[in-house]
């Protein structure tokens, strides 16, 4: 290869140092592909991509669920936004409980392209968790209970059951993911698409599991999650301006932590569409 992968200190995810992620030649991308299969995270520190280049790159990967948006505490114009009561930092902070991207829409993503502009002195770093290890780690009792069960995923139970509720109708952060869909029901056991290796598909969206009381799913999804999230199946990274992550979604929870809203922190994300093949689900039992 023409770059070089070093593994964190974690059961998934590399640093990738060597590479100009603007001018890839087909050869070291199809390697690189192949390395972001094997870790699920890949970091790439000092790129200083522009939201041009990140799309770009972010195509590569496949179609894309959308090109851009602004996860940031500065508005348009300029302006720090703080408040609890301002619909985009209730998404914000939302964001901080472990999750999968669009498990809550009928086609999961495939992943996502992240990317930092501006960052706090302190906080706001990105965790991941390893869905396919924490599988692998469950005793077998476990394993058997939930390998034919489903829950549904929905991002207005998410974020009302952390009191983030949108008030404005008109909010940009009143559209995607939060409308009047069925919530699509998922297995808590998928057999990841390309890879083969079976994970969890679980997180902050999930919930009411059927054949299950409401306590019993609840407190089953919170189980699942608070084992995934443990050492040595988490690694969380510490931004600097210009660095690039690309993550695969069908097998890492993320999350992001809080920091000072006194100080701006200016990310950018990149969603990859997911193959409806494999990333569909109904909301049928």
């Amino acid at each position: 290869m023409n770059f070089t992968v070093k593994p964190v200190d974690a059961t998934f995810g590399a640093v990738v140092t060597g590479l100009d992620l603007k001018s890839l030649s087909e050869g070291d991308f199809s390697d690189l592909y192949a390395n972001w299969l094997q870790y699920s995270l890949l970091i790439f520190p000092a790129q200083h991509l522009t939201t041009e280049e990140q799309v770009e790159f972010a195509r590569r990967f496949g179609d894309m669920e959308f090109d851009l948006t602004a996860i940031s505490n500065v508005d348009a114009a300029g302006n720090l936004v703080k408040s609890d009561e301002n619909d985009m930092v209730k998404i914000l902070k939302g964001n901080m409980g472990w999750h999968q991207d669009s498990t809550y829409m009928p086609v999961q993503a495939k992943g996502a392209v992240f990317s930092a502009h501006v960052v706090p002195s302190e906080g706001g770093e990105t965790g991941w968790a390893d869905l396919t290890a924490a599988y692998g780690a469950l005793d077998q009792a476990t394993r058997d209970r939930i390998q034919n069960l489903k829950a549904y995923h929905s991002l207005h139970y998410s974020q009302q059951k952390m009191g983030f509720i949108q008030k404005k109708k008109d909010s940009e952060y009143n559209g995607y993911g939060l409308h009047n869909l069925e919530p699509p029901l998922r297995p808590l056991v998928k057999t990841h698409p390309e890879t083969g290796r079976p994970c969890l598909t679980i997180g902050r969206h999930a919930y009411g599991i059927p054949g299950l009381s409401e306590e019993e799913s609840e407190t089953l999804l919170e189980e699942l999650v608070d084992f995934t999230c443990q050492a040595p199946r988490i690694y969380h990274h510490h931004w600097e301006p210009g660095d690039v992550v690309i993550w695969d979604n069908r097998c890492l929870l993320h999350q992001a932590t809080p920091w000072d809203m006194n100080q701006p922190r200016v990310m950018y994300h990149s969603r990859i569409a997911g193959d409806p093949k494999s990333e569909f689900a109904s909301s049928q039992p």
